[in-house]
């Protein structure tokens, strides 16, 4: 065996990958060219390999260093050590080869029938939905926040940190959902965590078991659907209207529910907003069925057009109403904390249950939102991007007033970050998504908010996020949507 070609081989191949190789000391060099070898098969099993001293002068190399390979691939088990020299070990490495079919991964059922849109917060593309305008943030600000986090923090406060998340921060959500949004609850109330997502994923597994009945909106928010999924529920879809969730008197006898999840301030992806009736009367039949309501309030702040309701847990004493929001859309999604409500009768068993799911942490960047919530820089951001939003709203609308008349019929502009656009032409929405993406825009297919299996045509349509999109530019972004449409129509 040529010894040297096989080396210079090992370094050449080492060289086009990853240059590891070539970074390599000239002993563990020799080792792993004898390891691929031995297990590429190249170096068959029962080999005697070259004495030590031949095979130093053969590469030109000191001793020691063929000494170390060998006693590497003996340690490892590639080689035994004989009195008649060091021979490849038997161990089956080159077994004839089998037959095999190509293997997917097997995976579990709830995994399957979970589904992640297209395109993420490191590709904000225009019409991104739930993108905040991300350039706008008062960065400066911030960073101040955090440094005075991190120096008051002391060796005390480097453990993990108490599970209901640090008291400053809870005070200032307390302090300031009391006052802007009605509701009900002190910091003893308050949870702070990772995003909705993990608030979700905390009710799903303190109030029900697998098994049980979760209501969700269809259309609805699929981190929701994927949150409760996850939790193995059984999901039962409950239309929407102009109200917000619709449940017939039918739905609460034949599949009463464990949860109700809704988001009844600016329904998602919707944008209807549940009525104060339709708000008093889930809040009476959860009662009586014994089931808990999720309300989760995710952009309410940015209301364009009459005053924000209440939230549905403020309306009366001790609604069965766990309260969920988030600074992902307020301030920015790479923060990833949000905050949960719960009523006082449920605080032991979610400190129970976050105790053991939650990894706790992040002090100085909880500790830097109570400071930036506390001295007005919260407050003074919210009100210049309700603004900025209400823009953004009226700019886009104007645009698809201008260019899509006929083509799109938007609603849900009351509120929020996004608009809801039914297709009157005759496209698919899915084939339109994928056209538009190729055009660098994110258009979201509005069918695919429906639970599997419960599309209805009513449904095909466009999820059109504006937050990151400026005003100037809506007038050629809905452009290019009539083009891309028109595209997906002639085809």
């Amino acid at each position: 065996m040529d010894y040297g070609v096989l080396l210079s081989n090992y370094e050449r191949t080492a060289a086009r990958g990853n240059g590891e190789g070539v970074r390599m000391s000239q002993q563990h060099r020799l080792y792993a060219c004898l390891r691929a070898a031995i297990l590429s098969g190249q170096i068959e099993e029962g080999t005697r390999l070259a004495p030590s001293r031949t095979l130093a002068e053969e590469l030109g190399i000191a001793r020691n260093s063929v000494l170390y390979a060998y006693e590497q691939l003996a340690a490892e088990g590639f080689v035994l050590t004989r009195r008649q020299g060091t021979v490849v070990a038997r161990v089956g490495l080159q077994q004839p080869p089998v037959q095999a079919t190509e293997m997917s991964p097997v995976l579990s059922n709830r995994v399957r029938e979970l589904e992640r849109p297209r395109g993420g917060m490191d590709d904000p593309l225009p019409f991104l939905p739930g993108t905040p305008a991300l350039d706008e943030f008062p960065l400066a600000q911030w960073r101040r926040c955090i440094e005075r986090g991190w120096r008051r923090i002391g060796p005390g406060q480097m453990g993990y940190g108490p599970v209901e998340g640090n008291v400053a921060l809870r005070q200032a959500v307390a302090e300031y959902l009391r006052v802007s949004r009605g509701v009900r609850c002190d910091a003893a109330q308050v949870f702070i965590t990772d995003g909705t997502q993990n608030s979700l994923d905390l009710c799903a597994r303190t109030l029900a078991d697998a098994g049980d009945t979760a209501w969700i909106e269809n259309p609805g928010y699929y981190g929701a659907r994927a949150a409760l999924q996850a939790a193995d529920l059984r999901l039962v879809p409950i239309g929407v209207d102009a109200d917000g969730l619709a449940p017939h008197e039918d739905d609460w006898r034949r599949t009463p529910p464990k949860l109700i999840y809704i988001t009844p301030s600016h329904q998602y992806p919707l944008g209807a907003v549940m009525s104060l009736e339709r708000r008093l009367a889930l809040i009476q039949h959860a009662r009586a069925a014994g089931a808990w309501i999720i309300e989760d309030d995710y952009d309410s702040e940015f209301r364009h057009t009459g005053a924000p309701l209440s939230a549905v847990q403020g309306l009366t004493a001790d609604a069965p109403v766990i309260y969920l929001g988030t600074f992902s859309k307020m301030l920015f999604p790479a923060l990833r904390l949000g905050y949960m409500v719960v009523p006082p009768a449920l605080v032991p068993a979610l400190q129970k249950t976050a105790g053991a799911l939650m990894l706790r942490g992040r002090v100085a960047d909880q500790l830097a939102l109570a400071e930036f919530i506390e001295a007005g820089h919260f407050t003074r951001h919210l009100r210049r991007m309700r603004r900025l939003y209400g823009e953004r709203r009226d700019a886009l609308q104007a645009a698809i007033e201008r260019h899509l008349q006929g083509i799109v019929t938007v609603s849900g502009g009351a509120g929020g970050m996004h608009l809801s656009a039914r297709l009157d032409a005759p496209v698919a929405d899915t084939d339109v998504s994928r056209a538009a993406r190729e055009r660098g825009m994110v258009l979201r297919p509005l069918s695919r908010f429906c639970l599997p299996g419960t599309f209805s045509p009513q449904y095909n349509g466009l999820v059109l996020g504006y937050g990151n999109v400026p005003a100037e530019a809506m007038d050629g972004l809905a452009l290019r949507m009539r083009d891309v449409i028109e595209q997906v129509a002639a085809a």
